[in-house]
């Protein structure tokens, strides 16, 4: 068992180390060998993992979307939430930036995908609850809606990135949100909404607490 933490910790500090040179570099810029700089690992124990710079780029495409943010009584503001929440990762974090880089270049995503899909997924599924809920206006159709949300978002946050290097992503995000919604979302449900630009710090915290205290104390 010990190997097999070791093992994973390796591969989380190699994909770590990866998403910090691509969203430095780019794909295409970017090499084994600042990836092995950056995480001060052995290149027996890269290719252990992953064989290729193509196999590092799926595998932190594939961790996009691994957020497990708390429940909301009303559903649509988990895709509030999911949205405030990327936004404010994407200032934080490496991964998330390397993210948004690799899915958004023309020719490296040929290699090794995109996780707009995923992200169109997850926003999928929650409008679709929303809908059956009564949440959303009754024209919504989940899946386009959630292509326009996905979409709109990137375009966001990449005029943030060249405009401001995402100083002001947050707002940004907020602002689009404020304007998409009222095509969404139901009278009521809109008036209770929160799309502050400090949600995702918000929600972040919460869901970093919840974890913490779902931690088990040594006997």
């Amino acid at each position: 068992m010990a190997q097999q933490e070791r093992a994973a910790r390796t591969r989380r500090a190699v994909l770590e180390a990866a998403a910090v040179v691509f969203a430095e570099h780019g794909y295409t810029a970017a090499t084994v060998a600042d990836i092995l700089k950056t995480a001060g690992v052995t290149k027996g124990a890269l290719y252990f993992h992953f064989d290729s710079k193509e196999a590092l780029a799926k595998g932190v495409l594939e961790l996009q979307t691994d957020l497990a943010l708390p429940t909301q009584a009303i559903k649509l503001q988990e895709m509030v939430d999911l949205a405030m929440a990327v936004a404010h990762r994407l200032v934080h974090e490496p991964l998330l930036r390397a993210g948004a880089r690799l899915s958004a270049d023309p020719i490296g995503r040929r290699h090794y995908g995109s996780a707009w899909p995923l992200w169109v997924g997850m926003v999928t599924q929650i409008l679709t609850e929303a809908h059956q809920r009564g949440e959303t206006l009754a024209h919504v159709v989940p899946g386009e809606v959630a292509e326009m949300v996905v979409s709109s978002f990137n375009g966001v946050q990449l005029y943030a990135q060249l405009e401001t290097g995402l100083g002001d992503v947050e707002r940004r995000v907020s602002v689009l949100l404020q304007h998409l919604l009222p095509s969404i979302a139901a009278p009521p449900v809109l008036m209770r909404l929160d799309v502050a630009p400090d949600r995702g710090a918000r929600v972040l915290l919460e869901a970093a607490e919840a974890a913490a205290d779902e931690v088990p104390v040594p006997a």
